[in-house]
């Protein structure tokens, strides 16, 4: 019966709905009360209103204490009847759970969800590889969730092995990116296929999301000109340095510090060596030597073939080692060895 009951409803559309298992526990119980009234009679407690509605639900999901029963030959097959309804209940809803599971996770790989985070952080356009590095980097330094939205030719998750979400669709349609949570991001990285792209992404992106930060990756620097008339707070880098995405987000500013560094004329790293009269010295009194006397700072020290980026001002160097240090010009090797020799 309960078999014959579900080909019923499938057949007029009922079977995946949540209709469906109420409709046949419904009817199995008020079907197999009277049955059993008149295949046990009153003197079986099972039959009393205040004990069958207990037995029905264990017998129906296949439990079973044993606690009440039926004892004649027609109330075991009413009992079977209810077990049968049971499964057929507990079938349809295993069903629908599933169907509803693979529709959310087919959804997910295909990126048609809508976000509901807040404070995230959206990585608008996919390139193999390179986004893989972006997103690891991303997570590692901010710790924040990360939304991957890209073009539709990306037609599934591209790093289902990550916790990421993903979005598909216009990167420069504002609906695209509303569904990517664009509006409650905390910031958004632009790092599409070309600048053109670019540019048209960057200008939907602050239309959504006026507030947060923004960082635009770009072959071509000159355009960051144009990306400054959408917004001068916009932060643009260059696309083949992929590192810089990620700290220029974290750090921002950073690229400019970078620029300046590389640009001839301005602040540049160079290095020295220390004399080997000198013997071994600490990194902080080379420190206050160039910083006093040059205007320069230590970055890094390279003693023993050991490079030591950031070195504490404790630690030790040997004669003969190499400081990079940052400055305005390069200190000649003559006048520091007699800096050095004073300042010891």
């Amino acid at each position: 019966m309960p078999i014959f009951i579900s080909r019923v409803l499938a057949r007029i559309g009922f079977l995946h709905s949540w209709a469906t298992p109420v409709v046949v526990s419904v009817f199995v119980f008020v079907t197999a009360w009277p049955l059993m009234v008149l295949t046990e009679g009153q003197d079986n407690p099972l039959v009393d209103p205040a004990n069958y509605w207990w037995w029905f639900v264990v017998t129906a999901a296949t439990v079973g204490y044993g606690d009440l029963y039926p004892e004649t030959a027609g109330g075991h097959v009413v009992g079977t009847y209810v077990i049968v309804g049971g499964i057929a209940t507990l079938t349809t809803i295993f069903t629908k759970l599933a169907t509803i599971l693979e529709t959310a996770r087919g959804r997910h790989m295909q990126g048609a969800i809508t976000i509901s985070a807040t404070g995230h952080v959206v990585l608008l356009g996919y390139t193999p590889g390179r986004t893989e590095r972006i997103a690891d980097e991303v997570r590692a330094d901010r710790g924040e969730e990360l939304v991957l939205c890209a073009w539709s030719d990306t037609t599934s998750h591209p790093m289902p092995d990550r916790d990421v979400a993903f979005v598909r669709g216009d990167l420069t349609d504002a609906d695209v990116l509303r569904r990517a949570g664009t509006h409650r991001a905390s910031a958004v990285l632009v790092d599409v296929r070309d600048d053109n792209e670019a540019l048209a992404v960057t200008l939907t992106v602050r239309r959504v999301q006026p507030d947060a930060p923004v960082v635009v990756a770009l072959r071509d620097m000159a355009r960051a000109e144009q990306i400054g008339y959408i917004d001068e707070r916009i932060s643009c880098v260059q696309w083949h340095t992929p590192r810089m995405v990620t700290e220029e987000l974290e750090s921002p500013g950073i690229t400019e510090v970078y620029a300046e560094l590389l640009t001839h004329g301005g602040t540049n790293t160079y290095s020295v060596t220390l004399p080997e009269s000198a013997g071994a010295m600490r990194v902080g009194d080379c420190q206050r030597i160039i910083g006093e006397q040059y205007g320069a700072t230590v970055l890094a020290a390279r003693s023993d073939g050991e490079l030591l980026v950031n070195p504490g001002w404790d630690d030790e160097l040997a004669p003969g080692a190499t400081l990079y240090y940052m400055a305005a010009q390069r200190i000649e090797a003559d006048r520091f060895a007699a800096s050095v020799r004073t300042g010891a």
